[in-house]
């Protein structure tokens, strides 16, 4: 099971939050997507018979690069931390967002990708009033995740849950970082969930669809 270890770290960093063992959460967070990389790679290597290489391993290869820059750097001390991981995180997507519109497509998006902009509207309405300066920042960055949560949509579905759940991740963190009074319980092991449940199968439907399987 080349993903075992994305799935072990993964299950490790979240009993950690859930059981407040910062010390273990702070360690493992780093991980995970070194653990995911070499799953794909090895996942990848295993369903073509040969070295990894072509569009398809490239994209994904820096997309979980990208995503490791940002879970380092949104950690770090600091207001430049922040920027620089959401600069990070932004790439990540702009990156997906080929990756879902070029290797993976596999079909027209749907219509239904529309509710992606209601998605957009409704939460720069919430937050911008919160946001100030990085206004036009959160914007860019939401439209971006939202374009390529809807080109998901044309790939097959393990992606499209994947690249879903990332997007309510990075909404779910969002809420919790801008707006004032938004509670939720144990939002940051909810934020985790998310996102390890998408990063996983996006990385997992790309090694799928490496040899044309379309299910």
């Amino acid at each position: 099971m080349p993903f075992a270890l994305y799935i072990a770290v993964g299950a490790v960093h979240l009993v950690a939050l859930l059981t407040h063992a910062v010390p273990v959460s702070d360690a493992t967070k780093p991980l995970l997507m070194p653990a995911l990389l070499v799953g794909f790679l090895w996942a990848l290597h295993q369903r073509t018979g040969r070295m990894p290489r072509g569009e398809l391993a490239l994209l994904g290869v820096t997309g979980i690069l990208f995503s490791w820059l940002g879970d380092i750097l949104l950690g770090t001390p600091g207001g430049m931390g922040f920027l620089l991981g959401l600069g990070a995180f932004f790439l990540a997507h702009v990156n997906n967002l080929v990756f879902f519109l070029r290797p993976l497509r596999r079909h027209r998006i749907p219509l239904v990708a529309l509710v992606l902009v209601l998605w957009w509207v409704a939460l720069l309405v919430t937050l911008a009033p919160h946001l100030g300066t990085l206004l036009v920042p959160v914007a860019i960055y939401g439209l971006v995740l939202g374009a390529s949560a809807a080109a998901s949509l044309g790939t097959i579905r393990t992606v499209a849950a994947g690249a879903l759940l990332f997007l309510a991740s990075d909404t779910v963190l969002a809420l919790k970082m801008f707006l004032p009074g938004f509670s939720l319980w144990q939002a940051d092991f909810l934020i985790m969930v998310l996102y390890i449940a998408g990063q996983g199968p996006i990385a997992f439907g790309a090694v799928r669809m490496a040899r044309g399987r379309r299910k």
